[in-house]
């Protein structure tokens, strides 16, 4: 049962009328954790160059990072209907400052590869680590059915505009090492540790929450009603990551510092304006989904965003590769609230913890392989075949999506 309404700080501006305080941690906690990953993810690969890496290695640190959460979000996934969803999100949050600390005191291949694994660090701009699943099941607790999307589109908004935000702070270590500071390798160095605090940080915040959002303990199977629908879904979406598995933030940095010389500070300004992009269209996305339907809204604007991407490594020169990336950043994330909105809907209250960690680890294991090969085919052209399969590959999930699911609504579509 939802709380009464109580509206803290700023965020009263901001969260819809229904939701109860806990959305404002969530939504905070949703920031600092994109502020992070935001600036790490545009840093990895300038970091691991530094330490002498090729784009093979830097592929495989990537692919790392994405199998372990991967494993991880399965494992909380079909535990967290057995656990306390607060002692799971700190207990994620001190193994993201643990993250932090290891990539800051690890320098070789092999233990950095170790680290990417077992730690949070995220070289996409999404979001895909063991937090995903844990925050959605408690976020879906916090407003009522009629206002879910528009939450969801929130809190996807705040960790697009701050993910933003850190991108462009990426710059930071090359102002540091201008100045005289400090070399910039120590400056990097200390972009870590700042994710590492983070990470503490994310800890205090999810300890304010009330103890009102724990779910009885549930003795069944975590899935049984919606295990069709959950298992087919998966698949899809698993097919859509496997595609943005070649265009993770990290790479698609790497492709513009190599096919066009950029410094860290202008690909970090590059995605600062993407993240607002995206920021954009996931509230555009509450009142499309409203009038068109969630799976519609979630096909027909992902897919011409995809064509944009497909089309981004034909261009000739910098000014019109940024600006199809600007535009299918406008277009390709309106299926993010209505997606993880659409799997809260269509599965039962206490199957949702489980629905969104399964919807979720294909995803991240789908996502995982395509890095190893997007660095090995960036180290042989600069043309930027990535793109182009990813393109064509989430164009493929679209058109599936809209044939098996068009007519598969949730409950407050058909009242």
């Amino acid at each position: 049962m939802i709380d009464t309404p109580v509206r803290r700080g700023l965020w009263r501006y901001w969260l819809p009328s229904s939701a109860t305080p806990d959305a404002a941690v969530l939504l905070s906690s949703r920031g600092v954790r994109a502020f992070a990953d935001g600036f790490v993810s545009v840093l990895l690969p300038v970091y691991l160059l530094g330490l002498g890496f090729d784009g093979l290695q830097i592929g495989a640190v990537a692919t790392a990072t994405l199998i372990g959460s991967a494993a991880l979000t399965l494992l909380v996934g079909f535990i967290a209907h057995r656990f306390r969803a607060r002692p799971l999100l700190a207990s994620a949050a001190l193994l993201m400052a643990a993250t932090g600390a290891g990539f800051t005191v690890v320098h070789g291949f092999w233990p950095l590869l170790v680290v990417a694994f077992v730690g949070t660090l995220n070289p996409s701009s999404g979001d895909v680590s063991v937090f995903l699943p844990l925050e959605q099941s408690v976020l879906s607790r916090t407003v009522s059915a009629k206002e879910r999307t528009a939450l969801f589109a929130r809190y996807s908004v705040v960790g697009s505009l701050v993910a933003a935000l850190g991108a462009l702070c990426a710059g930071i270590p090359e102002l540091i090492a201008s100045r005289g500071l400090v070399p910039f390798s120590q400056a990097l160095q200390g972009m870590f540790v700042l994710y590492g605090a983070l990470g503490l940080l994310a800890l205090v915040l999810y300890r304010r929450l009330s103890p009102s959002l724990e779910e009885e303990h549930q003795a069944r199977a975590p899935l049984r009603e919606s295990r069709r629908i959950v298992y087919t879904l998966a698949a899809l979406f698993a097919l859509d990551s496997l595609g943005a598995g070649f265009v993770v933030q990290s790479l698609v940095a790497l492709w513009l510092l190599e096919r066009f010389g950029l410094s860290a500070a202008t690909a970090g300004a590059i995605f600062f304006w993407t993240g607002v992009m995206s920021a954009g269209s996931y509230l555009v996305a509450v009142p499309l989904a409203r009038r068109i339907g969630l799976v519609n809204t979630m096909v027909f604007t992902h897919l011409p965003s995809n064509v944009l991407l497909l089309l981004t490594p034909l261009m000739p020169n910098l000014p019109l590769a940024i600006l199809l990336l600007l535009g299918r950043s406008a277009l390709s994330q309106m299926d993010v609230p209505t997606r993880n909105s659409y799997v809260m809907a269509v599965v039962p209250r206490a199957e949702r913890p489980a629905a969104a960690s399964v919807t979720a680890v294909p995803r991240s294991l789908a996502q995982a392989a395509p890095p190893l090969l997007s660095g090995y085919l960036l180290g042989l052209s600069t043309f930027g075949w990535p793109l182009v399969i990813a393109g064509a590959l989430k164009g493929t999930y679209d058109l599936l999506l809209l044939g098996l699911f068009a007519k598969v609504r949730p409950p407050e579509e058909t009242d």
